[in-house]
């Protein structure tokens, strides 16, 4: 599970000392973040180690543990430079843990990684991303130090901190000999199940007694025979950290699965350890632990989550809630102040009303008449709105209450009873005059620490998160599915000393000192360079000695990288210190400077706002990364008045004009040329601009898909307006005219920058001739003509007699022009698809401009037609692929019939299958009077027309194969080796009646076929076999 975690490896050892090994080393432009308000630092999940982020927590404050483990120096325990020397003694996992305790003490950042500990504990990335039992881990960790530190002064470190002693004890009852024997811990394990807390837990395994009587008796070693005897145990030595682990997660026999124990489970701030102790004469301090670190687990048994609450016993954190929450949770007592008391358990109310019974059991009606009595206020109104009914809240409790069989009397369990009166008097059975501060009612509010830890705070160390708490805090973890799981007290006479209190680097050795300070400056150094980088904008500064105004926009007189010089500048730092910055920079600089924002256009250079008020940061003035400004006079640039602001952005237009010569005879030819336009210029200053002699001026944009829309004539009414406002943006093109040609007027095209020719067309080629080459001729279209209309326009330029419009049709065809078959359509080019329907538009066809269509004969399909395609079988070469018009709302029995006329068959033994995309017959369209338009079969599908009728729904055809002995059997083969030929012979079978039978593959067994058996889906095998008789006799064989 983990690994080598008992081996020293020095192979998983980091060269890197600050703990920044290859996994955990943040990238240089992103240094750790610093710790947060609590001052304490988290630890970094490897992917699932929140198990082990929360016991490294612990130990980490546990202060006696910490500083004996930094009591060893590198005399005894090497250092991790001489790790991969062979012949040095290297202590790798106190070595790394040490580290790791000074990064989470010293070095400034929200979270430590553990990825230098794990390699030495010889973990791989898959151990990592694995979620383990932190109580397992903790004891193998235990383990691992101890034989880290065997030869060194810290050999006895985990045995001094977490050992103890249990002794069971057997007491003859005759003789009172008394039989013991002890057992060493180093943390003790309580039942969770069927026990209201943590006291109860700990008095059924060291107060009460077991006794062998009756049937069950002790054979007495002194006695020599078998006698009655009382079982009992005790606690002789108290270690000073008692670890104690629940039993959270079970295993129900019943329903053979693991669950999670989530039922209310206490466990005070302070216990008394007196009562469980074998010796009970010392001091009370002796006995008094305090709770210091509750390991948390949410989840259910099968996985879940770690997190920590820890007591800050030497006051390193900064405890401070926010002040909205101080606020909330005043005015929240403050409500309970003017209501009365705070609301109370009601298991705490129940269990001292009935403990104060005379009688085992008294009506339930009667319990809820005393709750009334004793707190003036109803069951119901005070506690059924969270806590539901009281008699389902007394069936949700059965550890601590007793209901009658028929649950209309009630008690309290004898055992509780007792603890309730005990705690009740503060005294011991064993030691009456002596007091007892165990609180065992399960519900009481844990008692406050005392005045020595007052000042002690809690905190929520949740992987990197840590954030304070409230003492309080702790009794949501009673119970749910996010409840405590292990439990980590200390002796309370145990005293820190003044010097440590608030001081991390106490007891911390001098060279991890060092180190810690080390990376703590070249974190700070890391952070500054990353600030820096992050506020720093990096500036494109202009100068206006260096460019020149012309054609509407600045251009460099020299290159760019001469015209252009850049600055890098806190974006916090103000205008003013720019503006410092840049005469710093330009010592050379005479009479006034302005800064103006500019950006980089099509037409060159544009200056837009004044950057202005010294007094305002550059973040604040909006000066992003990457900006350019202009250094210049405010007024003109080389002796010319510039125009700014975005009013005056200029606008580059693609002029065309058409060609002079019209050269390869397709199409009208046009020049083209860039002219530069202030946005604001008035559509008749740019006419005049453009066409002083007259004519028309047209726009062309592209659409929202990127097609190219029509050109639009700009009217007389336009000419007052602007640039801008008809939409004419960098790149848009303008088409000039010298007149009112309409087939000018309307061409849409399709390369706005190099514009070729014409094709706001359709070619369509005459197929219905018998001439080897079919004439071509093209078709003025737009997207909304219809189908119809093109395909007389096409049959008048064809020269093609007009009846023919009644017996022909359009369709599409590939580019090279050759009408194919469709069945060649997958390995020839020229693939023609099905006849468009002739009602049909452009757009609706899904027909681009300047495709080629073929004027075939046939008739063309309605919008409520499906133009099909049909074979007959689905082997090509035997039959060839027919065409048919069928309406879509036609049943599938209707389309067969038709299919099976005009291929000149007969018959019922027939039904269509689609065609799959291995061009072989697949499904079967079983439902013969679904109409085709249900069926989603599309114009263009291709169906098959398959031989053999569909068996009725729920029915099988099964095809039936015999093995039989063959006539030339081999000399000495017995029947035996004839059944295993039938394995063999079953990976040979056909489904196919008419395929060839299969090659044999047992020469003493042949395969005949005996015919197809129609068959119930819920026909068992014994109805298969005595259905398969007839072909058994026909085929005259032994074997089935």
């Amino acid at each position: 599970m983990f690994g080598d975690l008992f081996e020293e490896d020095f192979s998983f050892i980091s060269s890197n000392h600050c703990g920044k090994g290859k996994k955990s080393k943040p990238r240089e432009s992103e240094p750790p973040a610093p710790r947060d308000s609590t001052n304490l630092s988290g630890i970094k999940n490897q992917g699932g180690t929140c198990y082990l982020n929360s016991l490294l927590q612990t130990l980490l404050f546990t202060p006696e543990f910490r500083e004996a483990l930094f009591s060893l120096g590198p005399e005894e325990l090497g250092t991790l430079d001489d790790s991969r020397k062979p012949e040095a003694k290297v202590r790798i996992i106190p070595l790394q843990l040490q580290r790791l305790f000074a990064q989470l003490l010293l070095l400034d950042q929200q979270a430590a990684s553990t990825t230098d500990l794990t390699e030495s504990f010889g973990w791989s990335s898959h151990e990592e991303m694995r979620q383990h039992d932190v109580q397992e881990l903790n004891r193998i960790l235990f383990s691992a130090l101890e034989t880290s530190l065997v030869g060194t002064s810290g050999h006895d470190l985990i045995n001094r901190l977490y050992h103890g002693i249990v002794v069971n004890q057997i007491v003859c009852k005759e003789c009172k000999n008394v039989s013991e024997r002890q057992e060493d811990f180093l943390d003790l394990t309580v039942a969770v199940k069927g026990v209201a807390g943590l006291e109860e837990a700990l008095w059924n395994m060291y107060v009460e007694e077991e006794y062998f009587e009756n049937d069950n008796l002790y054979r007495c070693g002194a006695c020599d025979k078998l006698v009655e005897a009382s079982k009992s145990a005790k606690l002789r030595k108290l270690p000073p950290f008692l670890t104690i682990s629940l039993l959270r997660f079970n295993f129900d026999f019943e329903k053979c699965e693991r669950y999670k124990e989530t039922s209310c489970y206490t466990f005070p701030i302070q216990i008394n350890l007196r009562p469980f102790c074998e010796q009970t004469e010392m001091d009370d301090s002796e006995y008094m632990y305090e709770l210091f670190s509750v390991i948390i687990h949410k989840g259910g048994c099968y996985g879940g989550h770690y997190h920590v609450y820890i007591r800050d016993v030497d006051q390193l954190g900064n405890w401070q809630l926010q002040e909205e929450e101080d606020g909330l949770i005043e005015d929240k007592a403050l409500r309970d102040t003017e209501n009365g008391k705070e609301t109370e358990n009601p298991l705490a109310v129940l269990k001292g009303i009935l403990s104060e019974e005379e009688a085992k059991q008294i009506p339930v009606d009667q319990l809820g008449q005393k709750l009334l009595e004793k707190k003036g206020v109803s069951w119901n109104k005070k506690y059924r709105k969270q806590y539901g009914a009281l008699r389902k809240y007394l069936q949700n409790h059965p550890q601590i209450f007793q209901l009658s069989p028929d649950g209309n009397r009630v008690g309290l369990k004898e055992t509780h009873k007792l603890l309730f009166k005990l705690d009740s008097r503060g005294r011991d059975l064993q030691s009456p005059p002596q007091k007892n501060d165990v609180q065992w009612n399960c519900e009481k509010t844990p008692p406050r620490p005392r005045a020595t830890s007052a000042g002690c705070h809690w905190f929520d160390l949740n992987d990197s998160k840590v954030q304070p708490i409230k003492e309080k805090d702790l009794e949501k973890q009673f119970q749910g599915k996010e409840s405590a799981y292990m439990l980590f007290y200390r002796k309370a006479q145990l005293k820190r000393p003044p010097e440590a209190r608030g001081n991390p680097r106490y007891q911390i050795p001098e060279h991890l000192l060092n180190e810690m300070s080390a990376a703590n400056t070249e974190l700070q150094k890391k952070r500054a360079e990353c600030d820096s980088a992050s506020n720093g904008v990096d500036l494109h500064l202009h100068l206006s000695s260096c460019y020149k105004f012309h054609n509407g926009a600045l251009h460099p007189s020299l290159s760019w990288k001469e015209s252009v010089v850049d600055l890098t500048i806190d974006r916090r730092r103000t205008l003013g210190d720019l503006r410092q910055a840049v005469f710093q920079m330009l010592e050379s600089w005479e009479g006034d400077m302005v800064l103006s924002m500019a950006k980089p256009l099509p037409a060159g250079l544009h200056l837009y706002q004044v950057l202005d008020g010294d007094e305002l940061t550059l973040d604040g003035i909006g000066l992003a990364d990457g900006a350019d400004i202009f250094v210049w006079n405010g007024k003109e640039v080389g002796g010319t008045k510039v125009l700014t602001g975005p009013d005056h952005e200029p606008v580059v237009v693609n002029v065309l004009r058409l060609a002079e010569h019209n050269e390869g005879g397709k199409g009208q030819h046009f020049s083209e040329a860039q002219h530069v336009f202030s946005c604001s210029t008035s559509l008749g200053q740019l006419h005049s601009a453009l066409a002083p002699a007259g004519g028309i001026i047209l726009k062309n944009g592209s659409g929202a898909e990127g097609e190219a829309k029509n050109w639009e004539v700009f009217r007389e009414e336009d000419m007052k307006e602007t640039v801008r406002s008809v939409g004419l943006r960098d790149g848009c093109s303008v088409l000039i005219l010298d007149s009112h040609d309409q087939s000018f007027v309307n061409v849409a095209s399709g390369n706005l920058t190099a514009f070729t020719y014409d094709i706001s067309w359709l070619q369509v080629k005459n197929f219905c001739g018998v001439e080897e080459e079919e004439k071509l001729v093209k078709i003025t279209a737009t997207i909304e003509t219809v189908m119809s209309d093109i395909k007389m326009k096409a049959i008048r330029e064809l020269q093609l007699e007009e009846e023919l419009a009644n017996e022909s049709c359009l369709r599409p065809v590939n580019g090279n022009g050759k009408l194919l078959s469709p069945a060649a359509a997958d390995v020839l080019p020229g693939f023609v698809l099905p006849e468009v329907p002739e009602d049909y538009t452009v757009k609706e066809a899904e027909l681009k401009m300047g495709s080629l269509l073929g004027l075939c004969r046939g008739k063309a399909p309605a919008s409520t037609q499906l133009f099909l395609y049909f074979m007959v079988g689905s082997d090509q070469n035997c039959s060839p692929e027919m065409e048919i018009v069928v309406e879509e709302t036609a049943s599938v029995r209707e389309c067969l019939n038709l299919m099976l006329e005009k291929s000149g068959l007969s018959g019922d033994n027939w039904h269509l299958r689609r065609l799959d995309w291995c061009y072989e017959a697949g499904e079967a369209l079983s439902q013969e009077n679904a109409t085709l338009k249900e069926l989603n079969v599309c114009r263009g599908d291709t169906l098959v027309v398959t031989e053999g009728k569909l068996p009725e729904k729920g029915f099988l055809k099964i095809p039936i194969w015999w093995l039989k002995p063959s006539s030339h059997k081999k000399h000495g083969e017995n029947a035996q080796d004839q059944v295993n030929g039938v394995t063999w012979k079953m990976d040979a079978l056909q489904v196919s009646a008419a395929a060839a039978p299969p090659e044999p593959t047992h020469t003493g067994l042949d395969l005949c076929y005996a015919g197809r058996i129609e068959i119930a889906g819920e026909a068992s095998l014994e109805d298969l076999k005595m259905q398969s008789v007839v072909p058994w006799h026909l085929c005259h064989d032994h074997w089935l």
